[in-house]
């Protein structure tokens, strides 16, 4: 199976095109999802997480409040790191457990991480290719205000917190520009696709690239 990383920083589109692909067959893994489920409550990272940060990240129900928590790191760099350091090597093992468990159920196909700190964990050379998502900065930040209803300027402190996109996009095999419409989005993620299935087919073939 061919494996594909797709990344991009926040609020650039990443979750619709990574459906997109969903849509057309490929096998996603989502990196944000598997890090929900680990830090759920007796999830493998719940009690680390809540004995660093404390009670007060706890929503009545005793689960971990991600908009707090979220809150929390994104204002405070030691904090994320900190987060990042108790959660990333859990959902990495995570991941990979997945992909190994898709590659016995099936002999072809697309397996797509979709992870948005794929690249500064230093992850991409793991895959066969990666694919990074991008849009003018003024969309983003307003796609982040809405998504999270958070002010322009915590908008602004969350895209700063990430990799610049300009360095993701010198590595990447392909990219998706979603500043458009979905239907101009959606043409560009059928076009990468179609190729994949190519390089899939040489992979499992053993055929030279071109």
């Amino acid at each position: 199976m061919l494996h594909v990383g797709l990344t991009g920083n926040i609020g650039t589109g990443k979750s619709q095109a990574s459906f997109v692909f969903a849509e057309l067959g490929a096998h996603i893994i989502d990196a944000d999802v598997v890090a929900h489920e680990l830090m759920t409550p007796g999830g493998e990272a719940y009690d680390k997480v809540t004995g660093a940060f404390g009670t007060e990240i706890l929503n009545p129900a005793g689960a971990i409040d991600r908009k707090i928590l979220g809150k929390l790191v994104f204002e405070d760099r030691e904090k994320r790191l900190l987060l990042n350091s108790i959660v990333h090597p859990a959902v990495h093992s995570e991941v990979f457990r997945r992909i190994v468990e898709l590659e016995k159920d099936e002999s072809s196909g697309i397996i797509i991480v979709d992870a948005a700190l794929l690249v500064e964990n230093g992850h991409q050379d793991y895959f066969d290719r990666l694919i990074v998502v991008t849009c003018d900065p003024n969309l983003q930040l307003a796609r982040i205000v809405k998504r999270d209803g958070i002010s322009i300027a915590e908008a602004s402190l969350r895209r700063a917190a990430q990799m610049p996109i300009e360095e993701k996009l010198k590595l990447a095999d392909y990219t998706i520009e979603t500043s458009g419409t979905f239907k101009e989005t959606r043409k560009q993620i059928e076009t990468i696709y179609r190729d994949l299935l190519i390089q899939e087919i040489r992979l499992r073939n053993h055929l030279p690239e071109h």
